[in-house]
């Protein structure tokens, strides 16, 4: 059975425990870029069913699995933080509507058929641009490490406010920290063969914070509104529209980046050849649709 030159059947069970995988492995980094954007843990895993699966949809690279990243997750962190700071009651909704303009972008990019040019940046440029990243990550994560609230400023307001970070350290937050770190880690590699170190990590850090913290006074993500989420409409204002335009362009085009040179990976592993503008396309239908929810 063949629903269309993409999706088909012969593969049910493969496919069955390949996307259960997949969905444990992404349960914590959703959780985890949720919150770190400001959005929310529930924004994050919005945000991961529906770029995964519309993306998979629509998109043109069999092999992938889309979902929050690391890269995204740092520019995300800058526009929820600017526009809730510049409008505390509408700033989310702002915010959200940039990703729905970063949707549009890529679905632009996609039917004028510009992926074709994302992969031809240096490898060079690319690693430093994801190193970047990674220790962007690593600095705003040290507050959370330590038991404090975020500083306003992003890195800059991270690394002034060090030293009163480290002097305010919340031993109960450290300590559950650093037995995730150690499990995800360290971690035999027999064991990670029936379930990923990122979710024993989630599942024994919050049992052990319970069983043995119960009482302390334990910054939690606390509870994730259940059934569906409500629809919202775009919000901005005509002398907002420049700015947010601009930062959905951005957005846009390092999501681009961000899946194609994944496509490309995912194609050497594979030996496969992903469509990019049809990627493109389905990768911005997923962050168009993300951004209508809340």
């Amino acid at each position: 059975m063949q629903l269309t030159n993409t999706i088909h059947f012969r593969n049910l069970r493969g496919d069955l425990f390949g996307g259960l995988t997949a969905a444990i492995v992404s349960l914590p980094l959703a959780l985890a870029f949720g919150v770190a954007s400001g959005a929310g843990a529930e924004a994050g895993l919005y945000g991961a069913v529906c770029v995964g699966f519309f993306a998979a949809l629509f998109g043109g690279t069999s092999t992938l699995i889309s979902e929050p990243t690391g890269p995204m997750t740092v520019i995300m962190t800058g526009i929820v933080s600017s526009m809730t700071a510049s409008n505390p009651e509408n700033g989310l909704a702002m915010a959200f509507t940039v990703v729905m303009l970063a949707g549009i972008f890529q679905i632009l990019f996609g039917v004028f058929r510009l992926g074709k040019y994302v992969t031809l940046m240096p490898y060079s440029v690319i690693s430093g641009f994801m190193s970047g990243i990674g220790v962007i990550l690593i600095i705003l994560q040290i507050a959370p490490f330590v038991g404090q609230p975020n500083p306003k400023g992003g890195v800059l307001g991270m690394v002034q406010n060090l030293p009163q970070l480290l002097s305010n350290i919340n031993p109960i937050e450290t300590i559950l920290g650093v037995l995730t770190l150690a499990i995800i880690f360290l971690m035999p590699s027999k064991f990670k063969r029936y379930a990923p170190p990122q979710l024993v990590a989630l599942i024994i850090g919050t049992v052990v914070s319970l069983v043995f913290f119960g009482n302390a006074e334990i910054r939690r993500i606390g509870e994730i509104p259940m059934g569906l989420p409500e629809l919202q409409m775009p919000t901005f204002t005509a002398s907002q529209i420049t700015i947010m335009i601009i930062d959905g362009a951005m957005l846009g085009m390092l999501g681009c980046i961000d899946t194609l040179l994944t496509s490309v990976i995912a194609d050497s592993l594979t030996r496969t050849e992903h469509k990019s503008d049809k990627e493109l396309i389905g990768q911005g239908i997923g962050k168009l649709l993300r951004s209508l929810i809340v």
